[in-house]
């Protein structure tokens, strides 16, 4: 379905290399992705060459910044799995949990990893509940979230589940540095801190456009209180400072 060279040379302009069976196995999900959108509503995005960029390439952006070594990850409000299962792909010694509050996704993920060969656990919860179960809060090194919410929200959606010395991988767009400067207070009381700021430009798309990625690395300092996360309504309405 999507032209594997322009794949490879896609992932290359975001620091990333693939194999020959990596190419394989995202033009197979990109495949099943069109096939169940067809089912149920997973992306607008069904165009090879914008799949190829916008979902995959972007999502492999954030793989210059995971651990070396194996380690655990945890993907908050994954939808049709970005960036999780393209990382799972290029990483296969990553430890992959899948979480969404919708279980027709995960069906969806389910059978995305079984065709693919990827081992991942799939978890059915909100974010704010999940991180409440003892065997979900604070046990991940790494936490992703890609286009879930703004960053003062989605800081207290992903923190409680990074373990002291792990990281949360914000996905952002060009707004990042004003979602950041009203994120630094709830950051700081969820336990984290603010590390690296990696700001990138996706490949050209079908139009030669080019866009800004913001990928913000939120280093896990100190454990998260117990007050946190709160129900969904109260971080919606007032989210922290």
């Amino acid at each position: 379905m999507i032209d594997l060279q322009q794949m490879r040379d896609a992932a290359a302009a975001v620091g990333v290399t693939l194999s020959d069976r990596q190419l394989q196995q995202l033009d197979r999900y990109a495949e099943l992705l069109v096939e169940w959108n067809e089912k149920m509503n997973l992306t607008a995005i069904t165009d090879p060459h914008d799949v190829a960029v916008k979902h995959f390439a972007d999502s492999l952006s954030a793989a210059p910044l995971l651990p070396q070594g194996a380690f655990s990850l945890i993907d908050v409000g994954t939808g049709a799995g970005f960036p999780a299962i393209p990382l799972a792909i290029l990483r296969p010694d990553m430890k992959v949990t899948l979480l969404d509050s919708l279980n027709k996704r995960l069906v969806f993920l389910q059978a995305v990893c079984d065709d693919l060969g990827l081992k991942a656990v799939t978890v059915h919860a909100r974010a704010e509940e999940g991180a409440r179960r003892k065997e979900l809060r604070e046990k991940f090194d790494v936490a992703t979230a890609r286009a879930v919410a703004a960053l003062p929200v989605l800081s207290e959606y992903c923190l409680p589940y990074v373990k002291i010395g792990g990281q949360f991988l914000a996905m952002k767009g060009p707004s990042a540095a004003d979602e950041l400067a009203a994120a630094e207070g709830a950051i700081k009381k969820l336990g984290g801190q603010l590390g690296d700021v990696h700001r990138l430009r996706l490949p050209p798309n079908k139009n030669g456009d080019s866009e800004e990625r913001v990928i913000l690395r939120i280093s896990k300092e100190k454990p998260t209180p117990p007050a946190y996360p709160r129900q969904s309504a109260k971080i919606a309405k007032d989210p922290l400072k």
